[in-house]
C-alpha cells in the first residue's frame, strides 16, 4: 500500500470497512493529495460496530483539509476492502487498515497488477461513490480556543502508529 500510494500519479480509490491506519499511511495519502492525486475513500456509514465510526471520523479533518475525499456508503454495513491506484494497480482482500488486520489477524491481500481489472474495479467503485455514498464535507477551521482537535489527533496518529506497518 505504501509503495503504491506514494507513487501514485493520478488517482488512489480506497474502500475499506474498518479505517484507521497508521501515522505513515496518513501521511502518504496526504502527500499524494497535496501534490494532486485524486485521493478518495470510500468507508462505513453504518458500522455494524460504532466505535469504527468513531475513530475513523477521528481523522477526517486531518485528511480532508489535504485535499483527501472522503465518503461514505450509508446503505448497510461496508465490509469492502479493496483499493486501486492510478491504472493498473489493484489489492482485493481481507485485510482492513486498522492495528488488528495488519498485526494480529491472519488477512491476506491479492495485489494485482492489470490494467483491465484496475480499470473495472476503479468503474465499480465510481459508481458507489456516484449511486450509493454522501459526500463528507472538509470542517471549518476549529477556533483556536479548541484544543481537542490536535489533541485528538495527536493520540490517533501516534499511540498505534507502532502497531500499523501498511
Amino acid at each position: 500500500y505504501l509503495q503504491a500510494v506514494r507513487g501514485a500519479t493520478r488517482r488512489v480509490v480506497i474502500a475499506n470497512a474498518y479505517f484507521f491506519p497508521g501515522y505513515r499511511f496518513i501521511r502518504e495519502l496526504r502527500r499524494a493529495a497535496r501534490r494532486g492525486v485524486d485521493v478518495c475513500l470510500i468507508l462505513q456509514g453504518e458500522p455494524d460496530m460504532p466505535i469504527v465510526k468513531t475513530a475513523a471520523s477521528l481523522l477526517y479533518h486531518h485528511l480532508t483539509k489535504a485535499g483527501v475525499r472522503i465518503y461514505e456508503y450509508c446503505e448497510r454495513p461496508l465490509h469492502g476492502k479493496v483499493a486501486v491506484v492510478d491504472d493498473d494497480w489493484s489489492t482485493v482482500g481481507s485485510s482492513n487498515l486498522d492495528p488488528l488486520s495488519l498485526t494480529l489477524n491472519l488477512e491476506a491481500n491479492l495485489v494485482i497488477r492489470d490494467a483491465a481489472f484496475a480499470q473495472g474495479l476503479a468503474a465499480r467503485l465510481q459508481d458507489l461513490i456516484d449511486n450509493h455514498c454522501k459526500s463528507i464535507a472538509p470542517e471549518p477551521p476549529a477556533p483556536p480556543w479548541a484544543f481537542w482537535r490536535p489533541l485528538s489527533s495527536f493520540l490517533m496518529f501516534h499511540l498505534p502508529s507502532g502497531y500499523s506497518r501498511c
